[in-house]
C-alpha cells in the first residue's frame, strides 16, 4: 500500500485513502456480483429433495436456471444495495485497516504479521456495522426467484423489512449482524495478514508485468484463504438475513445457526457456496487490492503535499 508520506495531513490522507478504497469496492463488486448471488442461492438451499426442479447441483446448473427461470438481467438481482454501500464500506475498510495497524504495532516501528492481522480483523469488524443493513436487503433480493421482470425493487423490499421486523435487534440495521462482523473479520484478517506479510517476502520486480502477476498471485490467494475460513459464518448469516419458514424463525444466532446446519445438514453443509465464493472472492480480492494500489499512487501523485 502507499505510504502515509503522500498525503499532507490526517486528512487529506484519509480522503485519498477512501477515495482509493471506495474506487476498487465499486469495481469489484461490479464484476463479481453474479457470483455473490449465486453463492447466496446455494448457502440459501437446504438438503436436496429427489425430483426437486429448484434445487441447484452445481454453478452451471444454477447458472442455467436461473437464466431459463429468470432471465439474463437476474444475474444482477440485489445490486442496488452492495453499490450504494460499496464506496463507504470499502474506504472505510482500508482507512481503518490504515488506523488499525498502528494501534497494533505495539510500538514498534514497522508493521508484522501479527499487525496486519489484527488491524485487518479489526477493519472487518467495523466494516460489518455499515454494510449489515445492507446485506439484509441484498440476500432477500437474491433469495427471491421470480423472473426479474416480477421481483420487487430495493426500496420495497427495504420497506417490507421495517414493516414486518422494525430497525432493531432483528430488523433491518441488527439482522444477523454478529455472522457479518465473523464474516468480514475473519476474512479480512487473513486477507490483510496474508497479503501484507507475503507481499514483503517475495521480491518486486522491476518488470511491471512480473510485478502485476506478483501483486494478483499474491492477492488471488489471500481471498481464497481468506473465503475458506469464514465461509461458515457465512452460511450462518444468509440463513438468519434470508426467507424463514412461514410462521416460523428457525435460525437464529450466529453460533446457533451453524451448529444447526452441521446437526441437520452434515460439516459440508457449512461450505455450501464456496465455489462461487471463491470464484468471486479470489480474483475479485485481487482486483480490489492492485485497483487500491494503484489508485492510491495516482492519488498520492496528482495530489502531492
Amino acid at each position: 500500500m502507499g505510504g502515509e508520506g503522500g498525503g499532507g495531513g490526517l486528512l487529506k490522507h484519509a480522503a485519498i485513502q477512501l477515495t482509493a478504497g471506495g474506487s476498487a469496492g465499486c469495481v469489484e463488486v461490479l464484476l463479481m456480483h453474479p457470483l455473490d448471488l449465486m453463492k447466496t442461492r446455494f448457502q440459501l438451499q437446504g438438503n436436496a429433495v429427489p425430483g426437486d426442479p429448484a434445487h441447484y447441483k452445481g454453478v452451471g446448473d444454477c447458472m442455467v436456471k436461473m437464466y431459463r427461470q429468470e432471465g439474463l438481467r437476474s444475474f444482477w438481482k440485489g445490486l442496488v444495495p452492495p453499490v450504494m454501500v460499496e464506496t463507504p464500506k470499502r474506504g472505510w475498510k482500508f482507512f481503518t485497516f490504515e488506523q488499525f495497524q498502528k494501534i497494533f504495532r505495539f510500538g514498534a516501528e514497522k508493521s508484522t504479521a501479527l499487525t496486519y492481522s489484527l488491524a485487518g480483523l479489526g477493519a472487518g469488524v467495523t466494516e460489518a456495522i455499515i454494510v449489515n443493513p445492507f446485506e439484509v436487503v441484498k440476500v432477500r433480493l437474491q433469495s427471491n426467484r421470480a423472473h426479474q421482470s416480477m421481483a420487487p425493487s430495493t426500496w420495497s423490499v427495504a420497506r417490507e423489512i421495517v414493516k414486518e421486523d422494525g430497525f432493531g435487534r432483528n430488523g433491518l440495521l441488527g439482522k444477523g449482524i454478529t455472522g457479518t462482523m465473523a464474516r468480514n473479520g475473519y476474512f479480512n484478517m487473513v486477507y490483510f495478514g496474508f497479503y501484507h506479510t507475503v507481499k514483503n517476502w517475495v521480491p518486486m520486480s522491476q518488470d511491471y508485468r512480473l510485478e502485476f502477476l506478483r501483486k494478483v498471485g499474491i492477492g488471488l490467494t489471500a481471498g481464497t484463504l481468506g473465503c475458506c475460513v469464514n465461509i461458515p459464518f457465512d452460511v450462518a448469516k444468509s440463513r438468519i438475513q434470508g426467507p424463514q419458514p412461514v410462521g416460523q424463525e428457525v435460525y437464529r444466532g450466529t453460533a446457533r445457526v451453524i451448529a444447526r446446519v452441521y446437526r441437520e445438514e452434515g460439516f459440508l453443509a457449512l461450505y455450501k457456496g464456496i465455489v462461487p465464493k471463491i470464484m468471486r472472492l479470489g480474483p475479485g480480492g485481487a482486483i480490489m487490492l492492485l485497483v487500491y494500489e494503484y489508485m492510491h499512487d495516482y492519488l498520492v501523485t496528482r495530489f502531492p503535499d
